[in-house]
This record gives C-alpha cells, sequence and structure tokens, in this order.
C-alpha cells in the first residue's frame, strides 16, 4: 500500500496569445519612447505592415490607432493614476510595463473596452512583452484601477483648483505644467477658456485636405471622397475635411500632387501673406523655411496664378527633397534650393513677399503629436529664440521696400511668436529693421476671435485648427 499523498496534475504550460492589434499598438509606444519617434511617423508604417501580412482589418487598425494616441495623450493622468495604485515611485517602473499599463488604464478608463476584456488583454499582452511575473503585476495594478471610473480617479489624483490651479489642470488634462501655464499666459481669460483648449489638445483632430488652386477643386476633392465623407472648410477657401476619416493618400489629386494633407490653420497662413498688399512689382516670392513643403506648395500654386516666381529654400537636404516632392508638377516657375535662411545666398531686397515659418517648440499642434508635450522643456524656447530671431531679420533683409513678410510658428508660446517680433523691431539683439505691423485680421476673411491684431493667433479650441500664429510686416526702408 502506498502512503504517500497524491500530487496534483501540474497545470500544462499555456503558452501566451499574442493579440496582434495590443502588440502592434505597444511596439509604436516603444519606439515612441526609445527612439525619440513620432506616432504620426512610425504607426502607417506598422499598420501597413500589418495588413499586408493579413487578417488585420480597418476595425484593427482604428482600436490600435486609438490605443496609441489615446495612451500618448492621456499619459499624464494615467501616470498619475497608476503612481496611486503601486508602491513604488513611478520612476521605477520599468518604461516598457508603463506603456501596458497605461495602454491598459486607457481601455479601462477612456475606451469602452468592457472592464474583464480590457484587463485580461492587458495581462495576456504582458505575458507576450513582460513575463509571467510582470504579468501578474500588471494584473494587480489594473484590478485597483478599476475601482472607479476616470472622473474618480481625477477626483483622488488631483490637486483641488483652489490649492493649485495649474497643477489640476495639468493632471486632468495631461499636459506639463509648465506648458499649462505658457498656454494660459498665451490665451488669457480665464479658468473655461484654458479649460477648453487642453481639452481640444487632446482630440483626435479632423484630416483636412488642401486643393492647390490652379491645380485641383474642393469640388474634384468633395466628389473623389463623397458627400458623407467629406465637409467644407471652415475658413479656407481650398479646404475640404474628411468627415469618417479615410486615406487620403489613395485620392488621385493628392497622389498627383495637386492636393495635399494641410491644416487649415496653414493654408491660412499662406493664403493671409498671399494676400497683403505690396507695394509695386509683386512678381518674386520666397519660402525661407519650406520644409516639408506643404506651405511651398500652395504658395507656388498662389504665385503661378499671378505669373509670379516662388524660390523655396530649406537648410536640411532631407526635408528640401520633401519640398521638391511636394512641389513636382507645379504650373509656375518655382526653384528649391538647399540653404540656411540665417546665412542666405540671395541678395537683400530680391523678393515682394517672404514667408518664414520658423522652427519652433510645436506646441500650436499637441493633437497631431501629442508625444512632443512630455518631450519638450521650458528651457527649449532658450534654445529656440536666437534662431527665429535670426530667421525673422533675415527676411526683412531680404524683401524690397514695400514688400511683406511673413512670420509664423506652429506655436502660441509668446517667446515664440510676438516677443520675436517685438524683439527684432526694436532692436534687441541686433540692429534694429525699419518695418511696421500689418493688420492680418482682415487677410483671414470670416474668420471670428482674432483678438486685437494686428498679428493673429489662431487656436484649436476657437477655430478648430493648429495654434498657428502670424504677423505680417511690411519693410520701410
Amino acid at each position: 500500500m502506498n502512503d504517500q499523498p497524491r500530487r496534483r496534475p501540474a497545470k500544462p504550460h499555456r503558452r501566451p496569445k499574442k493579440d496582434p492589434v495590443r502588440f502592434l499598438a505597444f511596439e509604436a509606444l516603444r519606439a515612441v519612447d526609445e527612439r525619440d519617434a513620432y506616432a504620426n511617423l512610425v504607426l502607417p508604417p506598422l499598420l501597413k505592415k500589418a495588413r499586408a501580412q493579413g487578417g488585420f482589418d480597418g476595425r484593427d487598425a482604428a482600436l490600435a490607432t486609438e490605443l496609441v494616441y489615446g495612451t500618448l495623450r492621456r499619459q499624464g493622468t494615467y501616470d498619475a493614476i497608476v503612481a496611486a495604485c503601486v508602491d513604488r515611485p513611478l520612476r521605477e517602473v520599468d518604461p516598457p510595463v508603463l506603456d501596458v499599463l497605461n495602454m491598459g488604464v486607457h481601455q479601462l478608463l477612456g475606451t469602452r473596452i468592457p472592464t474583464h476584456a480590457a484587463v485580461s488583454a492587458s495581462v495576456e499582452l504582458a505575458r507576450v512583452v513582460l513575463g509571467e511575473g510582470r504579468a501578474k503585476f500588471v494584473n494587480a495594478v489594473l484590478r485597483k484601477v478599476t475601482a472607479y471610473d476616470l472622473d474618480g480617479w481625477v477626483e483622488r489624483v488631483a490637486p483641488p483648483y483652489d490649492e493649485d490651479a495649474e497643477d489640476h489642470l495639468s493632471v486632468v488634462h495631461s499636459h506639463p505644467r509648465w506648458i499649462v501655464s505658457a498656454l494660459w499666459d498665451a490665451l488669457g481669460g480665464g479658468r473655461a477658456g484654458i479649460e477648453d483648449l487642453l481639452e481640444a489638445d487632446n482630440e483626435r483632430p479632423e484630416v483636412t485636405l488642401v486643393a492647390r488652386p490652379g491645380r485641383s477643386t474642393t469640388e474634384e476633392l468633395v466628389k473623389a471622397l463623397g458627400e458623407d465623407n467629406s465637409l467644407p472648410g471652415r475658413w479656407s477657401p481650398y479646404a475640404v475635411r474628411m468627415a469618417e476619416g479615410g486615406e487620403p493618400g489613395a485620392l488621385e489629386a493628392v497622389q498627383e500632387g495637386r492636393a495635399g494633407v494641410q491644416d487649415e490653420g496653414s493654408q491660412l497662413v499662406a493664403a493671409a501673406l498671399a494676400a497683403a498688399p505690396v507695394e509695386g512689382r509683386d512678381t518674386r516670392w520666397l519660402d525661407g523655411c519650406a520644409g516639408p513643403g506643404g506651405k511651398a506648395a500652395l504658395l507656388a500654386a498662389l504665385a503661378a496664378g499671378r505669373g509670379a516666381t516662388l524660390l523655396a529654400a530649406e537648410k536640411q537636404p532631407h526635408r528640401a527633397r520633401l519640398v521638391e516632392r511636394a512641389l513636382a508638377g507645379n504650373p509656375g516657375p518655382y526653384q528649391v534650393v538647399t540653404a540656411d535662411g540665417t546665412r542666405p545666398p540671395w541678395r537683400p531686397g530680391t523678393f515682394d513677399r517672404v514667408l518664414m515659418d520658423v522652427p519652433c517648440s510645436g506646441l500650436g499642434a499637441l493633437r497631431r503629436r501629442p508625444e512632443s508635450r512630455w518631450r519638450r522643456r521650458a528651457e527649449d524656447m532658450e534654445a529656440f529664440a536666437p534662431l527665429q530671431r535670426g530667421l525673422l531679420r533675415e527676411a526683412l533683409k531680404a524683401v524690397r521696400v514695400g514688400g511683406v513678410v511673413g512670420y509664423a510658428t506652429c506655436s502660441p508660446h509668446l517667446a515664440e511668436t510676438r516677443v520675436v517680433v517685438e524683439d527684432v523691431l526694436g532692436g534687441r539683439g541686433g540692429e534694429p529693421v525699419e518695418a511696421e505691423w500689418v493688420d492680418a485680421r482682415p487677410l483671414l476673411p470670416g474668420v471670428p476671435a482674432l483678438g486685437d491684431g494686428p498679428d493673429v493667433q489662431l487656436w484649436p479650441h476657437l477655430h478648430g485648427t493648429d495654434a498657428m500664429y502670424l504677423a505680417l510686416l511690411r519693410r520701410t526702408g
């Protein structure tokens, strides 16, 4: 007789099942973190590869896109929630683990995915990419997260507004505190405006197309998209909005370069410069920071319609090639050169119109590049300042007396916008420039809430555009 106790049979080892949608989203998040990549550049080729391999349809692509962008946009809020659910400082949680956790939190609190499915799918992903031990940690943390909905968690992890307004808004709306402060300064006003702006930064932007005049029309784009999948532009006469998303690259006009993807704010900047009154000759136009080429392509089309020539200059060779691609096929005369706008090869007073869309922090496009908010630092503004001032000074030298310069930047930060223009006009940090403001507001017809002028700041929550800034200056001597 055998008195030994019976042993339970060991559980058969189960290999974790790879979920292609969540695995792809995790890959994209890791690329953003490890390589400082941008999601809008990383995600499309991953989706294309997944489709090519089969079994990955449009719904899968939509979910993967939502998981990536939703996690990045709400990262600050989700970090605060995860921090309340772990027994160690958040900096001690390995970044891949935090990516899986935040993506799980987004499924629980930011989507309609059922709780059990969000937890089990996240734990299964952790088994695949992190291992069994860390998967148990992910499971324990996410089960704590299920205790409250998003509003309940925000109430617990965000400081009261009355005690620290900026920190409250930072946690609630997932923006670094310094960005909240900078945007609030630029926007002015009370609580409602800044909350509307921060919330707009967390919304998925529409895909907007530009019909380049003389080469395409809005009617052509509407017909190609179908009336059910197109909306007219809000402000730009060249704009068509895609109502249900879709693939703009599939459109014939886009493939041929007669149309392109371009935010209405960028369209308005180019159109306003082209519409600004100049004295005398109007045949030579310059885009001094032309990469990647969207504004240059619109300017080239507008110039061609008037018999003018566009010179598009870009310092970086790879971006200059993008400009060449964007302008290819333009019917009017144009030239693309690789040149540094702070050390230009052209003579002073050569041009009648100059656009200088300067490198900047990109705080005006946080809807499109949500990861930028976590990479930028307040001290970055100091690094951009000398370049922005130098480019504007050279632009004013490049234009002839009576000609117009458009200073543009995709940022509402005062240190990158009005302060730069005022410093250059006042001679701070360089020789004073003889130029005067041109009121830009009448050159954006129909656009409301443009402020006191003479410069213009567009806003996502007020205009549905990126937060583009434009100052128009006429050289007087």
